[in-house]
């Protein structure tokens, strides 16, 4: 008889939860109770249960927040708005967008509620080392961030892979400008990030295990789409600095790809001459490519990307091609 090792992530299609009861779960809350509580078993369904009292922003906020940052440091908070970019929509309830995130170091593929599992994650001391193909390869800590940047706000649109959509502020600075410290060399094609590696601080990575998943964490960009000023590094989140579930202490946002892309919690950002391997892509690369462009017309294997759903309002939209921001990206992607 043959046996198939079924990977953590493909899960058999019986066991998918209901699409109209994950997407309305106001509506079908009590259906997707009962639904779980088949899955789970009576042990399950009741941790489920004791889950269901609805936290407070504070609880939230206060479970994932960091160490307070030096006055000089904190004093960028809130940074000036680039006006240059608009949402084009309502902003989201900030209680909305620190709620519900992926952040597998803590949850694996099983929940969105990672702020009940950062507290023992460490975010200071915290250091950036960047270095492969550029001539002054640094490492700076959060003092040198501080110090050296100039911190904007930005109001950027984020679309996830699985179709669910946020506007929020970030707060920050052009990536562009954290390369040119460390003067890219012409022989630079590919910039990689990699992730921290605290097993005993983020519960889903030390349960799972690098035979798992391939931690930590990694994502890339071409260096073009580098020094693109929409791509940004983010330190703070609605004119604070970053809770640790949004990816504290610094993260990367790429508004015109899949969230996925824009890697939280950073500690290497290497310039490299060959395409370096990505967690996604490595773990599930016929779901999960490269580029990761925001585009309405190339579904995912599993589900359509044409329309995406607002936290909080869970109002649809049409999804647009690079996430909105064809203008200031289209000429990285020649037709």
């Amino acid at each position: 008889m043959n046996h198939m090792n079924r990977k953590i992530w493909n899960v058999p299609e019986q066991e998918h939860t209901p699409y109209d009861v994950y997407q309305n779960r106001k509506a079908h809350r009590r259906e997707f109770l009962k639904f779980m509580g088949y899955g789970l078993g009576i042990a399950g369904f009741a941790d489920l249960l004791s889950g269901c009292k609805q936290a407070t922003q504070e609880e939230i906020e206060q479970a994932g927040a960091v160490e307070p940052l030096p006055e000089e440091s904190r004093s960028v908070y809130p940074a000036p708005r680039n006006k240059t970019f608009e949402y084009g929509r309502p902003e989201t309830v900030e209680k909305e967008a620190v709620e519900f995130t992926n952040f597998y170091e803590f949850t694996g593929p099983t929940s969105k509620e990672s702020w009940k599992y950062v507290e023992d994650f460490k975010t200071t001391p915290w250091s950036v080392s960047i270095e492969g193909e550029c001539a002054k390869p640094r490492t700076l800590d959060l003092d040198d961030l501080y110090k050296e940047m100039k911190f904007e706000e930005r109001a950027y649109r984020h679309r996830c892979v699985e179709t669910w959509a946020m506007c929020v502020p970030w707060t920050g600075f052009p990536l562009s400008s954290l390369l040119k410290l460390v003067e890219p060399k012409a022989t630079a094609k590919y910039v990689s990030f990699e992730t921290f590696n605290k097993p005993n601080e983020a519960p889903y990575m030390k349960s799972s295990g690098p035979t798992t998943w391939p931690w930590p964490y990694t994502e890339a960009l071409t260096i073009e789409e580098s020094m693109n000023d929409l791509a940004f590094i983010a330190t703070g989140l609605y004119g604070n600095p970053l809770l640790k579930q949004s990816g504290a202490p610094i993260r990367l946002v790429v508004p015109w790809k899949y969230g996925f892309k824009s890697g939280k919690s950073i500690v290497k950002i290497k310039l490299t001459t060959e395409q370096p391997a990505t967690f996604w892509n490595t773990v599930n690369p016929n779901e999960y490519g490269f580029v990761a462009n925001v585009n309405p017309k190339v579904s995912h294997p599993r589900w359509s990307q044409r329309t995406e759903w607002m936290l909080g309002t869970e109002k649809r939209y049409d999804t647009q091609l690079y996430n909105g921001y064809e203008e200031f990206v289209g000429d990285l992607y020649p037709s």
